[in-house]
């Protein structure tokens, strides 16, 4: 990952909402509502379009498992973006 890239996944992380973020799945995690990623801030809100029935069990995991994955994001990012760089520092102190 080049320099730049890792700037530019640094500054998308801090102009985000603070973390930590958090999945709620409705079904899972709640019995009512709709399912939403919890930011500490404004809620977001995930719209997914209507599936074949055949296909709507599937997709709720898929949904529930790409909520989960938005929602890390906002604390793994930092801190791979913190990694990457403390180990091209040491492979170039080297």
């Amino acid at each position: 990952m080049t320099d730049e890239e890792l700037d530019a996944a640094e500054r998308r992380a801090n102009a985000a909402t603070p973390g930590p973020w958090e999945s709620s799945v409705e079904g899972r995690d709640h019995d009512s509502g709709d399912s939403v990623i919890l930011t500490g801030g404004p809620d977001l809100y995930i719209s997914y379009a209507e599936w074949p029935e055949k296909q709507r069990r599937a997709n709720e995991e898929r949904r529930a498992n790409d909520l989960d994955f938005i929602a890390a994001s906002r604390q793994d990012v930092p801190r791979l973006t913190a990694e990457v760089r403390r180990l091209k520092k040491r492979l170039s102190d080297e």
